[in-house]
This record gives C-alpha cells, sequence and structure tokens, in this order.
C-alpha cells in the first residue's frame, strides 16, 4: 500500500478560531495551536498534491505551507466552509497555465454552479476562475496528475483560452466538467506513479452532515473525515488496516450534524486506526494542551486502543 503524507491545513469549526469578538480563554489564547483556520488538509499521495477543501482560508493557508501547485481538489461537500476559497485558485491557473481538476458529487457541482455562475459562462469574465470538475459519486475513482494537455493561453481583456495544434483558439467553457473515472473501469490497473497515463485510486467515505449526504475519503493508509454526525455501518469496511484516520467533533454534547466528544472517540474504537485526529474543533473544548490530556485520560479510562489526539493547524502526519 502506498503511505500518505497529511497536513492539517485548518482544524476549526465554520466559524474558524478565534470567534469574531468572543472573548473566552481558548479565542483570547497565544497560543498557535489554539487558532484554527477553517477545515481542511493538504495530503500528498503517489507523486500527486490533493487538496481536501478550500474554504474561506484557502489563500491563507496555502501561503502559509508555501504551496503552489495542486494536482486536485476534492470536495467534501457544498457549504461554504469548504467550497468558500475557490475562486483563489486563479493564482494556480497562472502558475501552472492549467484548469484546476475538482472532483465533487453532482449535488455539489450544482452548489458551485449557483455560487460561482461566473466561472461557468460560455463567455467567461476575463480572468474568471478555471475549473474543470469531475464528477464523483461513493465509488472509488481515480485522480490523475494535473496533466500537461490543455494549457492556457492568456489573452489580455480577454481571459484564458485553450491553443489547438492548428493555433485555433478555445473557449475554456468548452471543457468544464465529465464524470471521473472509477476505479472498476477496465483500462485501470491499480496504483501506479504520476509519470504512468493512469493515476491513483481515492476511495471516498459516505456519510451524513445532519441528514446532507457528505463524503470522506481514503488514500492508501490515511483517511480523512469531516463534516459527519453519522457514518453508516457498512462504511466502517473502508476504513480497516489504517495507520491514520481523522474524526471531526464540534464540542461535549450532542450535535445534529456533527460528532460529539463521546461519538468521536466512540468511533475511533470501533475502526481502530493506529492514530485518530480530532478536526473542526470550536472552542468549547479547552486549549490545546488541556484538551490533549484530558483525552489521554478519557482513552484511558475507557480502553480505547487507538492514540488520539486534537490536531492543529500545521500537523503533518504519515
Amino acid at each position: 500500500m502506498k503511505k500518505a503524507e497529511l497536513t492539517f491545513m485548518g482544524t476549526g469549526t465554520s466559524q474558524g478560531v478565534p470567534i469574531i469578538g468572543c472573548k473566552c480563554p481558548v479565542c483570547s489564547s497565544n497560543d498557535n495551536k489554539d487558532k484554527r483556520l477553517r477545515a481542511s488538509a493538504l495530503i500528498r499521495y503517489g507523486g500527486l498534491t490533493i487538496l481536501v477543501d478550500a474554504g474561506p482560508d484557502f489563500r491563507t493557508q496555502m501561503i502559509r505551507e508555501g504551496i503552489s501547485h495542486l494536482d486536485a481538489i476534492l470536495l467534501t461537500h457544498n457549504h461554504k466552509d469548504h467550497t468558500g476559497g475557490l475562486d483563489d485558485v486563479r493564482a494556480l491557473n497562472y502558475i501552472d497555465k492549467k484548469s484546476i481538476e475538482i472532483y465533487c458529487e453532482d449535488r455539489v457541482l450544482q452548489s458551485l454552479k449557483r455560487e460561482y455562475a461566473y466561472g461557468f459562462q460560455e463567455v467567461k469574465y476575463p480572468g474568471a476562475p478555471e475549473w474543470h470538475v469531475h464528477k464523483i459519486d461513493k465509488n472509488p475513482f481515480i485522480v490523475y496528475a494535473n496533466r500537461p494537455e490543455g494549457e492556457l493561453i492568456w489573452i489580455h481583456d480577454k481571459g484564458y483560452f485553450f491553443e489547438r495544434p492548428d493555433g485555433i483558439l478555445l473557449p475554456t467553457s468548452s471543457q468544464l466538467t465529465d464524470d471521473a473515472v472509477r476505479a472498476d473501469d477496465p483500462t485501470f490497473t491499480g496504483e501506479v506513479e504520476v509519470d504512468n497515463p493512469y493515476g491513483i485510486e481515492i476511495i471516498p467515505i459516505r456519510g451524513y452532515h445532519d441528514q446532507m449526504p457528505v463524503l470522506g475519503f481514503r488514500f492508501g493508509n490515511i483517511a480523512y473525515i469531516t463534516d459527519m454526525s453519522r457514518l453508516p455501518e457498512e462504511e466502517l469496511v473502508k476504513l480497516q488496516g489504517l495507520d491514520h484516520v481523522t474524526l471531526n467533533t464540534v464540542g461535549y454534547k450532542k450535535h445534529h450534524s456533527h460528532f460529539s466528544l463521546d461519538e468521536a472517540l466512540e468511533l475511533a474504537d470501533v475502526i481502530g486506526a493506529k492514530h485518530t485526529w480530532l478536526t473542526h474543533l470550536s472552542h468549547t473544548f479547552p486549549s490545546y494542551n488541556e484538551f490533549k490530556k484530558e483525552i489521554q485520560e478519557l482513552c484511558r479510562e475507557r480502553h480505547i486502543h487507538s492514540a488520539v489526539a486534537p490536531a492543529y493547524d500545521g500537523l503533518t502526519i504519515f
């Protein structure tokens, strides 16, 4: 199995931490581990650089981590704290001269078409973000390297175009969406490096954010799960044998759209990964070091074998 590396770009709730105007001890903390941008993760896997979710803090997160290239962005769902930064991929369009490859479910695509209508128009506003959206579902799919074909050509005051071999320029709106290649496609022969024309397999994890269907993703030995309050039992088979799993929790009390701390710890024990990292954390939990000690004590009391700890922005696991 290929080994993945995951960097937590953000580990906060939809409002982030600190929350505007809040003076609680966590929001007032000087510890950088208590400063949480909106939830997102960067994965390096099989030679590819993949981002899960691009919320309102996307620009800040990319600059902080020194990232100037992405092979793909995977979207878990369509809420603004997970998609609100997609306009800022314009910088990557300019650097790589390519559209950004986005993988999401059809319901998310329809939301993007409403929220970012200017990015899907037949005649685009010059400088609009350039996306190539691959529709996925709960079935495993293939992510490719950001391939060399389809280089973007910038025309001043007109925007981006694709140049055909005969020199004719095509509007980028002609290549906006398609269906992602499924892993059971007969042309796919297994995990391969990015200089091979195939790609790497990603396994979606179906869960529910209140009643909304959302996705988590497995990358080899690491699974990233956020914004869930329910994970169907049949999905647990996809989470066997993990080195690391991330789970979301926003507080101690039962919540309609997120796991409570008790629910997250119970699920960590069921999944049985070597390490469990908690993300999407709110200011209702204590400061980082105190919270980490509290979790360790709860795991000892409950005989939870997975090593559970709160994640923090910038943490890298592999």
